[in-house]
């Protein structure tokens, strides 16, 4: 019997290997570590049990950010949703609530997200077409109609226009007689990553994240339970980064925004117990599971080390997971049942807080309500019938995803003194770091697919006929026409003199030093539009040109 693992290598495996081989000449991760074929408590080197790994709800919270995690509670299920118009959404909405959905998770429009108006010019063409178009207060109140939003949790996937989207939440909210203090959701409210992946930016970066920051102090004061920043990995990954880099990068960004939130004056434990994070997963199971245990540890040594954070909830990684929209492909498009399928049981594994599944049709068109209500059964297949979260962090201990925990925290660590040593998130942003180091992971990603190097079903292998898909969602046209109705209505409809002072009063907090947040609800309290809004604060700080980068 061997008594180590090379002893074994020697006596048992190669004699194995000469009689058959093996089916190829290197295996990976989806991200390019190394995988060997067998993993023994020599692969762990020095690891700790107390230092590494712990106890579930106790630093570095590896295991878990609660001691009964899904014993306790199950993970909120959410389902990204929005599109067309708020009447649109509203139906889906309450129609995904009737169905068990446990929170709810908007999708905003184009121009919504980079502040123009349904009647503007660059939004032809765009108008509810990737999610639900919002102009005024108005549209708000339609969109969360018949839904207390003193008794759902709300995401709202919106950055460059966060301030004025949670504004308009907080109007509809004190509408509808809601304590604020009770309000329970999130702003995603991340722009670094958006210069970094996605492209939503409206302003250049240092005066986004004041506005970052406004939403960040003006919640520690007004809504207490809500959950101020959603920092993305999640985009980082979906613009083809690795495992490491989507750890690394939004770990980085994560802490410019504690850096910057300190240099205003804030309390470090007074505002860090309020941000979460969201991540995505890939089809690569163990890798996964890996990347968020080693994103939860890094995190809490950050918080305790580096800020000096001396609340456990500062130390916690809370994180919603989108399962990955990149992995979705075209050609025999069910097979995306089955990736969603272990995209999110890597979620589950990993001790997510809230999960979105997206749906098999989603690389094909905005999903339609029978595909995205197999997603959400998905998740309630996982919750209540597979047994795997009947026990906290199932798979510590497995020399394999410890061993890849403790590879992906270092590479992680290395990207982050990378970023330091540039100066920060914002100026290695500035300098083209991150989407260069990006771009080269994704053409490497495109480049194993052509050569077969990396197998995708369907695409470069067991490639075959598939009927054609029908019943699929596509937005009707009349909805931008209905859209640009009801905006002029409410422009005809508002007093034009309180517009007009509340804008004059948010221009002057913009050039000031003033927080931002209660001008932004005094205008959308006003009707003024998100338009409006933008053009004032694009003649305040200017506007941001995309970072060129070869």
């Amino acid at each position: 019997m061997s008594e180590s693992k090379g002893e074994w290598y020697e006596q048992t495996l190669q004699p194995a290997l000469k009689r058959f081989g093996e089916r190829g000449e290197a295996f990976e991760t989806s991200s390019g570590i190394p995988i060997d074929g067998l993993y023994t408590p020599e692969d762990l080197g020095g690891f700790d049990h107390d230092q590494d790994l712990g106890y579930p709800g106790e630093y570095p919270f590896t295991r878990g950010i609660q001691p009964t995690m899904y014993r306790g509670r199950l993970w909120t299920m959410r389902q990204y949703a929005g599109f067309a118009d708020a009447e649109e959404s509203n139906r889906r909405y309450r129609y995904l609530l009737e169905q068990g959905q446990t929170g709810l998770s908007v999708a905003f429009d184009l121009p919504t997200q980079i502040g123009y108006d349904s009647d503007h010019p660059m939004a032809q063409g765009e108008v509810g077409k990737v999610g639900v178009a919002i102009d005024t207060l108005k549209d708000m109140e339609i969109l969360f109609q018949d839904i207390p939003l003193d008794r759902v949790s709300t995401s709202m996937t919106i950055n460059a226009t966060a301030p004025i989207l949670l504004a308009m939440y907080i109007a509809v909210a004190k509408k509808q007689g809601a304590d604020l203090a009770k309000l329970d959701g999130t702003t995603q409210n991340d722009i670094l990553k958006e210069y970094i992946a996605r492209g939503t930016y409206i302003f250049p970066p240092r005066p986004s994240m004041r506005l970052t920051i406004d939403i960040v102090e003006y919640c520690s004061q007004h809504l207490p339970r809500w959950n101020t920043m959603s920092i993305g990995g999640y985009h980082i990954r979906e613009a083809g980064s690795t495992a490491a880099q989507e750890i690394g990068f939004a770990l980085a960004n994560g802490i410019a925004y504690v850096q910057a939130a300190i240099d205003a004056g804030l309390d470090v434990d007074g505002f860090a117990g309020r941000l979460s994070w969201i991540f995505q997963t890939h089809n690569n199971l163990f890798e996964e599971v890996a990347k968020l245990r080693a994103a939860r540890r890094l995190w809490a040594r950050i918080m305790r080390e580096r800020f000096g954070a001396k609340e456990p909830r500062s130390w916690m990684f809370r994180t919603h997971v989108q399962t990955s929209g990149s992995t979705l492909v075209a050609q025999q498009p069910v097979n995306n049942l089955i990736r969603a399928t272990i995209q999110s049981l890597a979620a589950v594994l990993g001790g997510v807080q809230s999960l979105a599944t997206c749906s098999w049709d989603e690389a094909i068109s905005l999903p339609s309500e029978e595909s995205v209500v197999l997603s959400l059964r998905t998740q309630q297949v996982l919750a209540y019938e597979s047994g795997v979260a009947d026990t906290v962090d199932p798979l510590a201990g497995s020399y394999l995803v410890e061993s890849l925990t403790n590879s992906l925290e270092e590479e992680a660590k290395g990207y982050i003194e990378r970023v330091d040593e540039l100066g920060g998130a914002v100026a290695a942003i500035e300098q083209g770091f991150q989407q260069r180091e990006i771009q080269e992971s994704s053409y490497r990603y495109q480049k194993d697919i052509e050569s077969e190097k990396r197998i995708v079903v369907g695409v470069n292998r067991f490639v075959s006929p598939y009927p054609r898909i029908t019943g699929l969602l596509r937005v009707d046209p009349e909805v931008a026409r209905r859209q640009r109705e009801r905006l002029a209505q409410v422009k005809r409809e508002r007093d034009e003199a309180r517009v007009g002072a509340a804008l004059k009063g948010l221009e002057g907090a913009a050039r000031g030093m003033e927080n931002t947040m209660p001008h932004f609800v005094e205008c959308v309290e006003a009707y003024a539009t998100i338009g409006e809004m933008c053009d004032v604060l694009r003649g305040a700080f200017g506007e941001q040109k995309e970072f060129l980068v070869f």
